[in-house]
């Protein structure tokens, strides 16, 4: 009789490895499927297509090294493929989270919600810099946590804002000796060009939200003359006092689903004891506040 082959430890040492690189893609496919039925029951909810472009750090599946993301063309492609897929009848419900990107990529989708004809909201839990502000201008409604922020949308060439570009040549030009070489008058007129482009855009996208001309002018002018620095953040206030409709009603679904890309790299920097103090509902152990 033949003696069945046991696991030796070479065998267990090879399925340790196995095991332990599959794991990472394992718990990112899990994340993936609970962020999926979370923005299936918000959808459910309020009776809308949820569309979510969350730019936060998250780690590769394998080498664990952070990935810093932001609005990208495929982003673009993915969110116009979204639209295309939602009955005109049917709101859209537009979750994002981004430190901006690529100004064709962001002017695609905020053209594109902007032709929407149900209503569209856009709804920002942390803050939506730059092309994440061009797109939340194409609500129907811009819903915001209290403490988020929106952010200028002065084209930035290079490490430089056009409004500062434009202006320094102009000084120089002004004083008639300066010496002003070949290519920084080029980068001035592109500078002039890319903020004209993007005046132009913002007044139509306002103005397609049925904002008043001089209202979308008005807007489109502050936000692109650097009146304030591009890192500048635009409070819900401030965003009332420029006169679009925002509101600070958001679904507590929303915050909900953010906590699913929580994925800092290495030992997170902010902790607390993650549970809400206050009155217990009925039926609830209370909880003692800290002293």
């Amino acid at each position: 009789m033949h003696q069945q082959p046991g696991f030796s430890f070479f065998d267990l040492f090879w399925f340790m490895i196995i095991l332990f690189s599959l794991w990472p893609l394992f718990q990112q496919k899990n994340l993936e499927w609970a962020r999926l039925r979370l923005i299936r029951e918000i959808e459910k909810k309020r009776k809308s297509r949820v569309i979510t472009m969350i730019h936060r750090q998250e780690r590769l599946a394998f080498m664990g090294f952070p990935l810093v993301r932001f609005i990208t063309i495929e982003d673009s492609e993915r969110v116009l493929r979204a639209i295309r897929m939602t009955p005109d009848d049917m709101p859209i419900d537009f979750i994002i989270h981004t430190p901006g990107g690529l100004a064709l990529a962001a002017t695609q989708i905020a053209s594109a919600l902007a032709k929407h004809k149900a209503p569209v909201r856009v709804i920002v839990p942390h803050y939506a810099m730059s092309g994440g502000t061009l797109i939340a201008l194409a609500a129907d409604e811009i819903v915001m946590d209290p403490n988020a922020v929106l952010g200028p949308l002065d084209p930035q060439l290079g490490q430089f804002p056009a409004p500062s570009i434009v202006k320094a040549v102009r000084e120089k030009l002004q004083d008639g000796k300066a010496n002003v070489k070949d290519e920084t008058l080029i980068l001035a007129d592109v500078a002039e060009k890319a903020l004209h482009q993007m005046k132009e855009t913002i007044e139509r996208i306002l103005k397609q939200k049925g904002h008043d001309e001089e209202k979308a002018k008005r807007v489109a002018d502050l936000l692109t003359s650097g009146y304030w620095t591009h890192d500048y953040p635009l409070t819900v206030e401030v965003v009332e006092a420029l006169g679009l409709n925002v509101s600070t009603d958001v679904p507590k679904e929303v915050y909900d689903l953010m906590e699913l890309y929580y994925q800092p790299s290495g030992q997170a920097s902010v902790q607390y004891i993650p549970i809400p103090y206050g009155e217990p509902k009925k039926g609830e152990v209370p909880i003692r506040k800290p002293h």
